[in-house]
């Protein structure tokens, strides 16, 4: 699919406004800085970058060869990177400044060398030219639902047409060995790898195949079964998503609870629930994670798919302490997160990021370093098992980017326009990029009381 190379900067649906380039002698000095500095992190990398006007004889060609990159309008590029840094490279696809056949591809790697692009002296300015988080998507109680509500409230028919039938947005886990692999930092309890899974693509790509679906219930099978699901458990998941997992728990004969701060996720859950057959078995809530437990309820197995990265770095401790409240005696807890490795999450913590600003308003990746250390502290949780399976989360991701693209006519349909489909084509491939790279992971982590 080709998208269009330049859309005009202005307000898109579902995408926050785009400044335009911003002029005057800041900008110009902090453009020739970026161009220096980028020109000096290419040439280091096994990319091809094509910069000039697109169409242009006189340009240049930069790297060491490998997944290409055009710079369309490197004046803009440079200014955006400039003022925004990674904002405004992201910005800067959006409005077509640049193009990259193989987005992902490209992506991957400087993702693989993300901690060492920027020379160390500069790293440590980070925190002086790094865009703050705003106080507005802090994922507080008034807050929250708002953040949820900007992405996942966008329209359940778009997601459709890019997940499979489980609607499971979040990694599968395709049918490859689980490597047990030795301790070592970030690795607690017992640590297993899933070994990468082989690339398939079905030849229609509007479709995926039948093995995406079926690794979507591997996933959360594998998650029901570390909390101990069972006939008759008492299961409290948060975060609904769309409803599959409450559907595998209630087939189970498990009684469940689901909450959520999507509306739309919430109303096609209880559809999807009721279709199933299991109204009878499964309570659906819009509900923020920080009001349970005013009621006096426990359950025996607590699960959550990929939603503490929306809970925010100073909010975690409420969140392990909210679960460890709600867990009964003799009760085990599932999660599956995407995390980054410790030293890049202390780098980075409290900034604004592109995914922040486009995707995922008060979103903040954890470590499992830091999983474990806050809930040592304060809760009486223990991290006894981690399954990594960032690789398989690439593979996942390379699907939904394919199938995504192939729908552009349907997105349209929808009312949304070419600067919203690439904003998610970036979206799906800068997140394909870090974990094809190892830049970042997704592990599903159990827990039981250090009693138990």
């Amino acid at each position: 699919m080709t998208l269009e190379k330049n859309p005009t900067p202005q307000q898109s649906q579902g995408v926050p406004e785009l400044e335009p380039v911003r002029r005057g002698p800041r900008t110009a000095v902090s453009a020739a800085v970026a161009r220096r500095l980028f020109h000096a992190a290419v040439n280091r990398l096994a990319v091809t970058v094509h910069e000039g006007p697109s169409g242009s004889r006189g340009g240049r060609t930069l790297g060491q060869g490998g997944p290409s990159m055009t710079l369309h309008r490197p004046e803009e590029f440079y200014a955006r990177l400039g003022r925004d840094g990674l904002i405004g490279f992201g910005e800067s696809y959006m409005t077509g400044a640049w193009e990259a056949d193989d987005l992902a591809g490209f992506l991957t790697v400087p993702a693989a060398r993300m901690a060492t692009l920027i020379p160390e002296p500069l790293q440590r300015l980070r925190a002086f030219v790094t865009p703050r988080l705003p106080g507005h998507h802090r994922s507080t109680e008034a807050n929250s639902q708002a953040n949820i509500s900007h992405h996942y409230d966008l329209s359940n028919d778009l997601f459709q047409l890019f997940l499979d039938e489980t609607l499971s947005y979040s990694s599968a886990l395709f049918d490859t060995s689980q490597v047990p692999v030795g301790a070592g930092p970030g690795s607690v309890g017992d640590h297993l790898v899933a070994t990468p899974p082989e690339p398939a693509d079905d030849p229609d790509p509007r479709l995926h195949g039948p093995d995406l679906a079926e690794a979507q219930g591997r996933k959360i099978e594998r998650l029901l079964d570390e909390a101990g699901v069972t006939d008759g458990t008492s299961v409290l998941e948060i975060g609904t998503g769309w409803g599959e997992l409450a559907i595998r728990a209630a087939r189970r004969g498990a009684r469940v609870r689901s909450i959520t701060l999507s509306v739309e996720q919430l109303e096609l859950a209880e559809q999807r629930i009721a279709a199933a057959g299991f109204a009878d078995r499964c309570d659906v809530e819009l509900m923020d994670y920080r009001a349970l437990g005013a009621d006096g309820r426990t359950y025996d197995a607590v699960l959550s798919v990929e939603m503490i990265e929306a809970v925010g770095a100073e909010f975690w401790g409420t969140y392990f302490r909210t679960i460890d409240q709600v867990l009964a005696p003799g009760g085990r807890v599932a999660i599956q997160a995407i995390t980054m490795p410790h030293d890049r999450m202390l780098a980075t913590r409290d900034g604004e990021t592109w995914i922040n600003k486009y995707i995922f308003p008060g979103g903040f990746l954890p470590s499992v370093e830091v999983i474990d250390q806050i809930t040592r502290d304060e809760t009486g949780l223990r991290l006894t098992g981690q399954l990594e399976m960032g690789s398989h989360y690439a593979e996942t991701l390379r699907r939904w980017d394919r199938r995504f693209l192939a729908q552009r006519d349907a997105v349209l349909a929808l009312g949304f326009d070419d600067v919203f489909l690439r904003v998610w084509h970036f979206y799906l491939a800068y997140s394909q990029a870090g974990f094809a790279s190892g830049y970042i992971n997704v592990s599903q982590l159990t827990f039981t009381r250090e009693d138990q």
